[in-house]
């Protein structure tokens, strides 16, 4: 049985009951000169502590009874708890294959600019030399990794550091060619820049 059930009978047993001994009371304590039936006596204080003691008990018992329910409901949806995000930890090699990572992505958008010509095509070519390079220096993060070297004077990431550095200054060769093939984008004009582009294109693998 609800709680709201349970407060509307307290309330009409005890409105009813608080009614019917008042008017029991008042019964028993006035004088009649014709004195009625015990039975219609009864009856008459029933109803009346029932209309007027029983009813509003009711009315008064079920808003106790919403309000303790409200009180003593739980939360149906509670709102869900997320776990904390664990911290990652430093990765030093992911942070020099990101360094060669985006200078492979800004050679790529530099070659974009050079006007159409068959040096561009050349450029191209270079550009994708280095992103196949970039392979290269995922596998030497990976056996860092592997290895456990958390020492940046350890080989493997002396190794990383350097590739890192010869892209960095691999593209702004590329930058410098692109520019000057702006002006001059012949093939015969740009060999030369690109022949010794090539040459200084990092090779890991090697």
């Amino acid at each position: 049985m609800g709680v709201v059930v349970r407060s509307a009978l307290w309330g009409l047993g005890t409105g009813s009951l608080l009614m019917g001994a008042l008017v029991t009371l008042i019964e028993l304590t006035s004088k009649s000169d014709s004195p009625s039936s015990g039975v219609i006596t009864v009856l008459a204080i029933l109803i009346f502590a029932v209309t007027f003691g029983g009813i509003p008990g009711v009315v008064i018992g079920t808003g106790v009874g919403f309000i303790r329910r409200s009180i003593q409901r739980p939360r149906l949806h509670p709102r869900p708890m997320h776990p904390p995000i664990p911290q990652q930890p430093y990765d030093m090699w992911s942070e020099l294959v990101e360094r060669c990572a985006e200078s492979t992505r800004r050679v790529a958008a530099a070659v974009q600019t050079v006007p159409r010509s068959a040096a561009k095509d050349w450029l191209q070519r270079i550009s994708e030399q280095l992103t196949e390079e970039l392979d290269d220096v995922r596998g030497i993060a990976q056996l860092g990794r592997a290895l456990g070297a958390v020492d940046q004077q350890h080989p493997v990431y002396q190794r990383l550091l350097k590739a890192a550095q010869d892209f960095r200054q691999f593209e702004n060769e590329v930058g410098r060619v692109a520019l000057q093939m702006f002006d001059h984008p012949e093939l015969d004009e740009a060999r030369t820049h690109l022949e010794v582009l090539e040459k200084q294109l990092p090779q890991l693998s090697t």
